[in-house]
């Protein structure tokens, strides 16, 4: 066994927890999230939604799968949700050393390494995420003897922008076209979208998109408050003037709603997991759904052209809205998951359905 050096994750309330650094040995500062997946660490570490955050896995054995290849397929990460890892810190109860998977490229603690991310195991994680459950979502840092930290809220910045394309970027030469507004979107979203005959084009969070030639817009997922997202609400009010069909994720369904004159706010701890329950508001179906938030949408904020899609079985709250009109819906969950149960990916094929409809296809 390697010898590790100390470490040590401390919150804003003075709750020190002390570890083993299997990471970069450095100190990082953040809002420390919980995340209960049993698998899927590759792609929440570099899922653009937790920018600015301290990841904590409730899982309690981590990286005995190692890390996938970075293979490259239609332009973007085969294996990955984005270019780089956006966590700030990992925290785990239990590191592997040991990796075995057919498409490990090496360990986790090497790959964290390389990309210059601290990583802390060895600490009651289980005792971490009760105490972010009562207490709610909490600022930390991570810190080493060698060097200390003050603490850092990610919130009080526009992360959307960190995180988006500064430019234009186009993928798949399918029948489609798709503006994709990037607030943080996850690869996935694109992969899904390839898969159906679509063209996207990739566009920064506060381009205005309105004058271009499109079918469709897709509104991605992205970390942070909404309400920094200005810029891109307004372009997304001008679009619902329209009737090109509009499909929003996570992000997405906040600043639809938001640009529909609804409100948001910030949930207690958020969801983060694989398994959050969600029924489709008027039928008896139930949907397993992946997670990503720590904003949710106040449905009773939205005017009578608007109805509840989905509803969040565990707590109430708004999963997804739709227009009673026009072709517009979004999801709070993420019907793309990567990772994560694949149940809803039909709204996609719903989406392509709403375009073929708009544009009079057969």
């Amino acid at each position: 066994m390697p010898e590790f050096m100390p470490i040590k994750l401390v919150l804003e309330d003075g709750t020190v927890f002390k570890g083993k650094s299997f990471g970069y040995h450095k100190a990082v500062a953040g809002e420390v999230v919980f995340n209960t997946a049993m698998t899927g660490y590759p792609e929440s570490l570099t899922d653009p939604s937790y920018e600015g955050q301290i990841l904590v896995s409730t899982y309690p054995l981590v990286g005995n799968y190692g890390v996938p290849k970075d293979d490259k397929e239609n332009g973007i990460s085969k294996f990955y949700e984005s270019d780089q890892i956006h966590v700030s810190g990992f925290v785990i109860s239990d590191y592997s050393t040991d990796y075995s998977h057919w498409n490990a490229q090496g360990s986790l603690g090497d790959w964290l390494k390389q990309n210059e991310i601290p990583g802390i195991f060895g600490i009651d994680t289980r005792a971490l995420t009760k105490m972010l459950r009562e207490k709610g979502t909490m600022l930390g840092k991570i810190e080493t003897d060698e060097e200390q930290i003050d603490f850092y809220d990610p919130n009080k910045e526009n992360l959307v922008a960190k995180v988006s394309t500064k430019e234009k970027i186009t993928y798949g030469n399918g029948k489609h076209k798709i503006v994709l507004v990037d607030t943080g979107g996850k690869y996935n979203i694109i992969r899904c979208l390839l898969k159906r005959d679509t063209t996207i084009t990739l566009v920064p969070w506060d381009y205005d998109f309105n004058n271009d030639d499109f079918d469709g817009i897709m509104l991605a997922n992205g970390p942070g408050d909404p309400q920094m997202c200005e810029t891109t609400i307004q372009n997304i009010s001008k679009a619902l003037k329209g009737n090109k069909p509009i499909f929003g994720i996570c992000l997405g369904n906040q600043l639809m709603g938001t640009a529909a004159g609804g409100s948001t706010h910030k949930l207690k701890y958020g969801h983060r997991a694989h398994n959050h329950p969600v029924i489709k508001v008027g039928t008896g179906t139930c949907y397993i759904t992946s997670q990503n938030h720590g904003f949710v949408l106040d449905t009773d904020s939205l005017s009578n052209e608007w109805e509840p899609l989905f509803v969040n079985i565990n707590d109430e709250t708004n999963e997804g809205i739709r227009h009673k009109t026009k072709p517009f819906f979004s999801t709070q969950f993420h019907p793309e998951a990567s990772s994560g149960p694949t149940d809803t990916e039909f709204l996609f094929d719903d989406f392509v359905d709403l375009i073929k409809k708009s544009k009079g296809d057969k």
